[in-house]
């Protein structure tokens, strides 16, 4: 049994392109996990294993993997920059115990980060960050920290320095230990030199390194005391000091590299080992009933407790559904029968395996502190929990966004109807954040996602994966609209059918109401007597307008303005 202490649980996260899956591939290198490093811009990166990542060159879906640094296991996630994938950083978040950030040293904090870092303190996930891409063009290391501060509102407690910018950039220097890490630029991120710091930054590092301990003794009375009183604080002390804040966050500790060039990341290693806390350090999941509310009860991480576990991610492939899970206590063991008290019903497991990547590792059993993938679990989806039968707990479900974009397909032929909607549902099993639904008018299918990316990429794994041909229609934005004046019309009914015909003029008036207010209808039937049956319709035809017919019907104009009275309604309008 491995020790909890020397668990963590981390997730590489950021803006799209500032690095992320090339700092992944660097810590697998340096872990000896692989041998060979693969690139991003080349589609040969580990931990981006789908066709659709190799050939953009981007992470569409979280991938796992788990290696060893220092005598310590790590369960590393690496996730999505791109906004269309954001749920697939939210929920790694959510079975996370840490984190590391990482940020362009050029492009700074960007919208992406941002949202990624709420999602970080709304899970209270302890994080460091890695300012990267310091080699680049207009890279500025400092003012990437200064807009930590501004931007994300944290405090970033800097541990390493710069040696050189852009092209000149060959190493970082170690606050803690005084001490210049040199790269010799080569392709091994293992020829480094420890050297004594440059000349002309030895009063900058001076600056820094006491604005890091001051921030840092702040976590110790009795060091702060002996610190004030002229004694410094050893490095144990120190790392001891920033431990305690970081776990707490009350600051991050910032390191800065470069990892396509191999510069700087044994340092954030070192600091996920240092800083960041072991499952038994985090706050513990609270347990909840059926209702969602908290019963009192917390999940303790301890391979002795009831088992508790959460569903997180929902993979097909080719030998089957993978369910990705973290176990927060207890065991979990291969041919054992779990609770899902989502479903109420009991599930065998079928088969326990250690993910790395798209490849796998089978395994007996795991416990407390593991991100496992099971297999054998037909019903079991994002979000369950899985417990032991004889003492059921619920932990706290994930919620998901609702989709913000839509588009119609259908299958080019007959034969591919059926096999597109196999399909469908298991690709929305895999992706809460993905849905589909039949159109009641037109009957046609729509499938709705988070961008247009996000539903590309949907439609090309229906093609490539599942084998279905489907013809798109246009994206469309979900949105509602609603009356903010007021308007008057007339509408004239002319229908010539033999003999008298039919005639019939209406004047109406719409005009907004109290918000929240509903559809009022009101008649005034002045000169002339209509009979009182007909108001009954005209009224119901005013509710179904007002229901709104789905927007897909509505085009629009050439600029995709509404038409007036065209005769059709938006989304509810």
């Amino acid at each position: 049994m491995t020790d909890l202490g020397k668990y963590r649980n981390i997730g590489i996260f950021a803006h799209v392109d500032a690095g992320k899956t090339t700092t992944t591939e660097r810590i697998l290198k340096l872990t000896g996990k692989i041998h060979k490093i693969g690139e991003v811009h080349d589609g040969a990166a580990t931990t981006d294993f789908m066709d659709q990542e190799q050939e953009r060159g981007i992470t569409i879906q979280s991938a796992a993997t788990t290696c060893i640094w220092d005598d310590h296991r790590l369960n590393i996630i690496d996730t999505p920059g791109h906004v269309d994938f954001t749920i697939e950083v939210y929920r790694s978040l959510k079975v996370l115990d840490g984190g590391v950030g990482v940020f362009c040293g050029s492009g700074g904090v960007e919208p992406q980060s941002e949202t990624n870092w709420r999602y970080a303190n709304e899970s209270k996930v302890a994080r460091i960050i890695f300012v990267n891409k310091l080699d680049r063009i207009g890279a500025d290391f400092y003012r990437v920290v200064k807009q930590v501060k501004e931007v994300l509102g944290a405090v970033p407690l800097v541990m390493t320095l710069p040696i050189g910018t852009e092209d000149d950039f060959v190493g970082v220097v170690d606050l803690i230990t005084r001490k210049a890490w040199v790269w010799d630029g080569s392709d091994d991120p293992t020829n480094y030199q420890v050297t004594d710091v440059p000349e002309d930054m030895k009063d900058k590092v001076e600056e820094f390194r006491e604005m890091l301990v001051e921030t840092a003794l702040d976590q110790d009375d009795d060091l702060m005391g002996e610190y004030l009183d002229g004694k410094q604080p050893s490095e144990e002390e120190l790392k001891r000091c920033i431990r305690k804040g970081t776990i707490a966050l009350d600051f991050f500790p910032t390191f800065c590299g470069a990892a396509f060039k191999n510069k700087g990341v044994q340092n954030v290693l070192n600091a996920v080992v240092d800083y960041l806390p072991s499952p038994t350090e985090v706050t513990p999941q609270p347990e909840i009933d059926l209702e969602g509310n908290p019963t009192g009860g917390s999940a303790l991480v301890d391979p002795d407790y009831p088992l508790r576990a959460l569903a997180f991610k929902i993979m097909d492939d080719r030998y089957g559904a993978l369910t990705f899970t973290r176990i927060y206590s207890g065991r979990l063991k291969k041919g054992s029968s779990v609770l899902n008290t989502f479903t109420g019903k009991t599930e065998r497991i079928g088969r326990i395996v250690e993910m790395h990547a798209d490849s796998r590792e089978e395994l007996d059993s795991a416990q407390a502190g593991d991100i496992v993938a099971l297999l054998g679990m037909k019903n079991t989806r994002t979000g369950h929990t899985l417990c032991d039968p004889d003492k059921p707990a619920t932990l706290e479900p994930m919620v998901f966004p609702d989709p913000v974009i839509s588009i119609a397909i259908s299958p080019k032929d007959k034969a591919g109807m059926e096999k597109m909607g196999v399909a469908l549902n298991k690709m929305i099993q895999e992706d809460p954040s993905f849905r589909m639904e039949t159109d009641e008018d037109s009957g046609e299918t729509i499938i709705k996602g988070m961008g247009e990316l996000h539903l590309d990429i949907k439609v090309d794994i229906l093609k490539r994966t599942h084998g279905v041909e489907v013809q798109m229609g246009k994206p469309q934005v979900a949105y509602r609209e609603t009356i903010t004046q007021l308007v008057e019309d007339t509408y004239t009914h002319k229908k010539q059918s033999g003999g008298s015909g039919q005639y019939g003029r209406i004047d109406y008036v719409v005009e907004p109401g109290e918000t929240s207010s509903g559809f009022q209808f009101e008649s005034k039937v002045t000169g002339g007597n209509v009979p009182r049956e007909y108001w009954s319709a005209i009224e119901k035809a005013f509710r179904v307008s007002a229901g709104g017919i789905p927007f897909a019907r509505c085009q629009g104009d050439a600029d995709g303005r509404c038409i007036p009275r065209c005769g059709f309604v938006r989304d509810g309008v």
